[in-house]
């Protein structure tokens, strides 16, 4: 039934991107905007929908673990394979905007969580919630306000150009089928989740940590080992440190304004390996040729994953 879930949410981010990405090809948005919102969102509409359900549940150890495992996934796991696969190059915004961000975003729920920049130790708070969420959009709107000349002049080729896209009626069913997919496959995810934590006697943090961010993950791990295959290593790195951001912010955020998160002292480990890992990521950027992360360097991240998975246990 969890493997069941998996495949619901997996299938229904992918059928919701399709749609809306249609929908509003329809109405001559460019693709630069649909991939800086539709598709930056639908790769982590995963890890979106259990936080929501985890919320209504109170369970809010698999929230916190579920957002920061899915970031040490993204960061060690996933990257380490599509780099295994071709080196990545860090591009200029990369090194100095987003890994700096992701960076100060862990920091910021690490500070949150022990109370030195929130106003409850150990909790994060609602109005805390509404800071992260903040902070994302801020984020979030830096892109397309850099970019509003580039999408200015593609809505006007666009609507020269009547760009042809798929039946409307099709969009709207994808996008139907993909809502019930990711509600009927968020709740499988969460309710059978806490049945093998309960009769196997593993904590809910553990499976937050490794069942559920990986499983969550899916929509990353794809993305990036497909980009990777097309030459497309910009769009890989970009995905992947785009939804570390978005989980702390978006997904810590909003699972705290649903319902207060209680911080337990045990994620202090994995948050401090989550920032370690970013700085190893922005120091590998420096050193060598090219701003590359090689097959080597990918190796190490790979094996400090595997051996994060091992101490977990």
């Amino acid at each position: 039934m969890l493997i069941i879930g998996f495949v619901l949410l997996v299938l229904g981010a992918d059928l919701l991107v399709k749609g809306s990405s249609n929908i509003a090809k329809k109405f001559h948005i460019p693709e630069i905007l649909i991939g800086l919102t539709i598709v930056a969102i639908g790769t982590s509409l995963p890890e979106l929908v259990i936080t929501m359900s985890s919320a209504k549940n109170n369970a809010t150890d698999l929230i916190i673990g579920n957002a920061i495992g899915s970031n040490l996934c993204n960061l060690l796991l996933i990257l380490g394979i599509v780099s295994i696969i071709k080196p990545i190059k860090i591009d200029k915004q990369t090194r100095f905007i987003h890994l700096p961000v992701a960076f100060l975003s862990t920091i910021m729920i690490l500070g949150l969580a022990l109370g030195i920049l929130g106003s409850t130790p150990n909790v994060i708070t609602r109005i805390d919630g509404i800071i992260l969420v903040v902070m994302y959009c801020l984020y979030f709107l830096y892109p397309i306000f850099v970019e509003f000349k580039d999408i200015s002049q593609a809505i006007k080729e666009n609507k020269q150009n009547h760009v042809k896209t798929k039946n409307i009626f099709s969009s709207v069913l994808f996008v139907l089928i993909g809502v019930i997919a990711l509600k009927y496959g968020g709740d499988l995810v969460v309710s059978e989740t806490s049945k093998i934590a309960s009769n196997y006697g593993i904590s809910e943090r553990i499976i937050g940590l490794t069942i559920v961010a990986i499983g969550t993950a899916l929509p990353e791990l794809i993305t990036s080992v497909v980009a990777v295959i097309k030459k497309e290593e910009d769009l890989a790195i970009g995905n992947l440190v785009g939804s570390c951001i978005l989980n702390a912010f978006l997904i810590v955020g909003i699972g705290a304004i649903i319902t207060p998160l209680k911080f337990s002292i045990s994620f202090l480990y994995n948050l401090l390996l989550l920032s370690y890992s970013i700085l190893l990521i922005g120091a590998f950027s420096f050193i060598g040729k090219d701003n590359t992360i090689t097959r080597f360097k990918g190796a190490i991240l790979l094996i400090i994953y595997i051996l994060y998975m091992v101490s977990l246990f």
